[in-house]
Formats: structure tokens, sequence, C-alpha cells
């Protein structure tokens, strides 16, 4: 796991250098992006404010029609990055802007001065603050995966389409050419019968294990754990520190994302992009498994079987253990990541394109989607049942992992089948500590 994480955050790292994480750069392909015409500019607020929000913020930032106005985390320093950032946004782009910053997220909720918030907060986080937005009447574009439990997931989507409001879900490989080509030669039969799908992610969450760090003074860890345990203790990887003078940033993901206490693994992490790619191909959106099998229980990866027949294994397709999806046919097989794309046949690859620069988070245009679904109100690329769908299969490998046992599962009741002893059951949730709610 440690070798895992040590070789992305280096590669990561990298890619956000090019982007210039010290400032604003102009993205070719979301700058070269037209919203739809509406009344008035969307006011945009974002709750979170560390590596991932600051990528969203620079293309959010350069989207036509779009203000940025407030912020909210609860790390002192990471709020004045944030206002630093908008600040001289605005003044270069020779315009004029207030942007405020918030320790709680219930005080930006409040204000009547914005329309949508971003939300990029710790994955525990996520449908708490989600559900509370959209009965704030504000739209939600929310980073992946959408819950950390399954239960969580129910009750957002319960809230979306009760209150109406746009949520989408930070999917970005859902908007890139090469995956959309991918699936497009699975689902128009082009490779024929898929029979086994290879989706690399990487291993499970383990117990957390980082030692106990002083606390900096200006981060509320109480509002950092929310619903979580008080028991867990901080250490600086969790919410990775920065510096305003120098100029230093983040060099590293926050780590809560490897520990099953905070967060889902590479199951949950990666899963949300590879799982996703996968049962959007295999016509699975809205729907899901039926059986997931953990890593020992008479397989070498995580397996999950669908009704139909297919197999889809946490399993790597080539010697360099890339991140990403192959399609299995009877008239051949593709082989699918960012930024790269191998088939059996020449015949099935994608047209070519230019290559735009920078990071993956903000070289496409899904958050351009998600402001023309605000406008339009109409849904976005990837709505909250998909969002909860792809969630829902990575939680479930991991339900398998932690029970050691393979487990049954009703994609339609959302419920677990011959659960005797009610373990699955009971892992679609956990209870919040006191004083925090989900609805």
């Amino acid at each position: 796991m440690k070798d895992q994480q040590a070789k992305w955050s280096r590669r990561r790292f990298i890619g956000s250098s090019v982007a210039g994480m010290a400032g604003i750069m102009v993205i070719p392909a979301i700058a070269g992006c037209q919203t739809k015409q509406g009344s008035g500019d969307i006011r945009l607020g974002f709750i979170g404010m560390g590596r991932q929000s600051m990528f969203l913020l620079n293309g959010f930032l350069q989207i036509p029609g779009v203000q940025v106005v407030a912020g909210c985390d609860v790390y002192g320093i990471k709020r004045k990055r944030f206002e630093k950032r908008v600040t001289a946004f605005y003044q270069k782009a020779g315009k004029e802007a207030k942007v405020e910053t918030h320790e709680k997220y219930e005080d930006l909720l409040k204000r009547k001065d914005i329309d949508a918030v971003v939300i990029a907060v710790p994955d525990h986080s996520h449908a708490m603050i989600a559900i509370a937005a959209c009965k704030a009447g504000k739209d939600v574009y929310l980073e992946k995966p959408m819950t950390l439990t399954i239960k969580e997931g129910q009750e957002l989507r319960k809230t979306v389409r009760k209150t109406g409001r746009i949520l989408a879900i930070g999917s970005q490989q859902r908007s890139d050419p090469n995956f959309q080509h991918a699936v497009k030669l699975v689902q128009t039969g082009a490779l024929g019968k898929i029979s086994l799908v290879n989706a690399y992610v990487g291993a499970p969450p383990k117990p957390y294990d980082l030692p106990v760090e002083p606390l900096p003074v200006d981060l509320n860890w109480d509002l950092w754990l929310g619903p979580l345990p008080e028991t867990i203790h901080f250490n600086n990887q969790l919410d990775p520190p920065i510096s305003l003078d120098p100029e230093e940033n983040e060099k590293i993901w926050g780590a809560w994302r490897w520990y099953k206490e905070m967060g889902g693994g590479f199951t949950t992490d990666w899963g949300a992009h590879m799982f996703d790619i996968a049962q959007w191909g295999l016509g699975m959106d809205r729907n899901g498994p039926v059986e997931a099998s953990p890593i020992g229980d008479g397989t070498e990866f995580m397996t999950f079987k669908y009704a139909n027949g297919v197999v889809m294994t946490s399993e790597p397709f080539d010697e360099k253990k890339t991140k990403g999806v192959k399609f299995w046919g009877e008239n051949g097989w593709i082989e699918v990541a960012r930024g790269f794309f191998n088939a059996s046949d020449p015949k099935f690859n994608p047209p070519v394109t230019e290559k735009s620069e920078g990071p993956y988070e903000t070289k496409i245009p899904h958050q351009v989607n998600f402001i023309e679904s605000a406008r339009s109100r109409k849904d976005p690329v990837v709505p909250v049942e998909i969002g909860h769908s792809s969630c829902t299969v990575c939680t479930l490998g991991n339900i398998a992992c932690e029970l050691k046992r393979t487990i049954k599962w009703n994609p339609e009741t959302e419920t677990f089948v011959d659960d005797t002893d009610g373990a699955a059951t009971k892992l679609m949730h956990y209870n919040y500590r006191t004083g925090w709610k989900l609805v």
C-alpha cells in the first residue's frame, strides 16, 4: 500500500507542478467551452479547500458566467490561500469581486448570494454536507466517491430528488473522449459479447496506523472529524500542511482515504473512477453486481459477478499495474486509462485528438457540464443515481474484504441476500457520534 501510495503521489505531484499549483493558469479545454445562456452569473461557494479543491477552483474560475464568492474550510491557513487565489485571479482579470471564507459549512449555506456549492472534503463528510446543501436550496458539485456508506448514498439520492436540486459527481472520466469511445465500442457491440472486465484500482483500506502528531493551532479537529469517532487522532498526513510565505502546497493527497476508519482505500478512491467506467460500459448504471468476493476467498483479486454472467475483477491488465479498464469481448479487447488506449485491433482505436496540458482534474469540460445543468435544470453527465450505483459497487467490495467472504447483493432492492447473521447489512452504515446527524 505504501509503495503504491508513494508512486501515485509522486506522479500526481509532477502533474500538479506543471499546472502551477502556486497560481491559476488557463486550461485550454476549459477556456474554450461555452455555457448556455442564463439569467446572471452562477455564484459559487467552495466547501473544502485542500489540494483537489484548488484544482477545481482553477477550472471553475475560468468558466464564463461563473463567479466564486465564498469558501469554507476547518483549516485557517487553507482559507487564507483560497482568498489569496480568488482575489488574485479577479484582480488580474480586471474584475471587482469580494470573496469571503467561513470555518463552518452551515454559515456558508445560509448565504442567499450563493447558487451552488463545490464540495471537496474528506469522504466521511460528503453526504452530510451535500444533503444540507440541497435542503438549503443549493445545487451541488460533489467530489467522488459520492458517499462513505451505502445508506448515506440512499439518503442523498432521496434528498436530491425531493428538493429538485442539481447534483453532479466529479467522475471526470465520463467526460473524457477516450473513455467515451471505449464505452461506445462496448455498448454498440463492436467487441461482441463481453464476458470479462479487468478494472484495476488498487488495494482496499487498512487500519489507521499513523502516529499522533501535534495539532496545528488553526485547524479545528472536531469539525474535521465531523461524524467520525473522536478517538481518531491527528496526523498531518490526514490534512497535509501548506505555507503561504514562501508559498508551498500539499506534497501528498490527504491520507485519510487509505484507512478504513476514514475512507475506502484505493477501492473507493480509484474504484469510483474505474469501476464506474466498467459499469457504464456494461449498462449497469443504476444497477450493480449480485456478488462480491474479497481477495483471498478463492480469488487472487477482488471479484464481482453480474446477473448476466459478466465477471469484473480488480486485476491489472499490464505489468505496470495501470489503473484502468480492460473489456474482453468475443471479437477482441480494449484497454483504456487516463491518456492511454490499447486494442487487439487498430480498428478499435479512438480518433487522434490534440492532447491538452495540465492536471487531469481540470483539462476536460466536466465542470462546464455542471454549470450547464444548473442553468438548464437538466441532469448532468453523472447524476446522483449513477454516483450512488458506482459508489455502491466499491463499498460492496470493501464489505466483502472486511467480512472475508463472498457476499450476495440484490441491486434492485439494495439489500443483502442470505445475510443470516446481519453482518453485511450492519456495514451499510455506522453510528455518527453524538451531535452529528445525516438528515
